[in-house]
């Protein structure tokens, strides 16, 4: 069972279906609490809010210490670990796709500059 994250009831849910569809379970995650470091001076100091999570089966280690909270830390790791799981089984995901798109987007302004300001000759 998937712990409860301190995220709306949505992407609770997300996660859950996105394991499941992975194939990742909750006894394949290692998870330590560590002190983070930045911004929130003594509170930072005092509490361990940075989260490392390492996928057993895999070898994958994650790192968050994105937030001041440990709650929203442990729901981004583990978002950050099916991530890189989901590369590592398939070798496309969404974010690839996103980035590829923006490249081909650049790439075809850049060629329509050069053919309308009449940029140097390949």
């Amino acid at each position: 069972m998937t712990p409860l994250f301190a995220v709306s009831e949505e992407k609770n849910k997300w996660l859950r279906e996105r394991m499941e569809t992975l194939g990742v379970h909750e006894k394949d995650f290692e998870e330590k609490f560590i002190r983070s470091s930045g911004r929130g001076g003594q509170k930072v100091n005092k509490t361990s809010t940075c989260v490392y999570l390492r996928h057993i089966p895999t070898g994958i280690e994650v790192k968050s210490m994105r937030e001041r909270s440990q709650s929203l830390n442990r729901f981004f790791a583990r978002c950050e670990l099916l991530k890189r799981i989901e590369r590592l089984s398939e070798g496309v995901t969404s974010d690839d796709v996103k980035i590829l798109r923006a490249k081909r987007q650049k790439s075809k302004r850049k060629k329509r500059a050069r053919l309308k300001y009449g940029g140097w000759q390949e």
